[in-house]
């Protein structure tokens, strides 16, 4: 058995990683989603990465972090501080070290391989959460996320990944091969640049935690089994 901790991306609720939660429990892991208060301005990554760390605990011996969209931005300073067994980011933003989430989107070109798919794939180019967030996420899960939907403080894009250099942990990257937000090539070609890692393909959009948690959840398991095995 291992244990999951599992950071949710920009609005901070946990409530996103409930079914994987119940996917990883079914197959006797423990699975703890952090809640994060993103839309106070007062708190922020320093803060993320405290209450992420208070989950923990003392050691990081048996447990794996993933991380989800900006969830990305406070995993590997959670890294740095508590060493784990591995760290797994899924459609996650990848950071250099002192980068802010605010500037991530023109050093990485997010923003034009996100219009360049639409283009490709005959969807609008411009941003709405049913299409780049929702396109597969069940009816009665949207309406849910909809309707509990937060906002994400600006001091979160303002403050640098305080970090020196990528944590030395054993990290995967998970990328949707259906992500409209961060295109599946996108995020190979940040993987390889920033991390120097082969992004592995996972079924559904940006928020494939709730349009496919069983088939996200194989290939956290597999990811985890892999570091196990080394």
């Amino acid at each position: 058995m291992s244990r999951f901790v599992l950071i949710p991306g920009a609005g901070g609720a946990a409530w996103y990683w409930h079914r994987v939660v119940a996917e990883l429990e079914s197959r006797g892991h423990e699975a703890v989603a952090v809640e994060l208060p993103a839309a106070d301005e007062k708190a922020g990554l320093p803060a993320y990465t405290d209450l992420v760390l208070d989950v923990i605990g003392d050691s990081g011996a048996g447990v794996a972090v993933v991380a989800q969209s900006m969830g990305g931005f406070t995993a590997p300073m959670v890294c740095a501080r508590r060493p784990v067994d591995v760290l797994m980011l899924v459609n996650a933003m990848v950071p250099l070290p002192g980068e802010t989430a605010g500037a991530w989107w023109d050093a990485t070109g997010s923003q034009e391989a996100r219009a360049a798919a639409a283009r490709a794939g005959g969807y609008p180019e411009e941003f709405d959460l049913a299409t780049y967030f929702l396109e597969d996420v069940p009816p009665d899960l949207a309406a849910t996320l909809m309707q509990n939907e937060r906002p994400e403080a600006e001091v979160a894009f303002t403050q640098p990944c305080a970090i020196e250099q990528w944590p030395d942990v054993r990290t995967c990257v998970l990328a949707g091969t259906d992500d409209r937000f961060f295109p599946y090539e996108f995020q190979r070609r940040i993987a390889k640049e920033r991390l120097g890692v082969d992004a592995e393909p996972v079924p559904g959009g940006h928020l494939n935690a709730l349009s496919h948690p069983r088939e996200l959840t194989e290939r956290l398991v597999a990811c985890l089994d892999r570091v196990d095995s080394a």
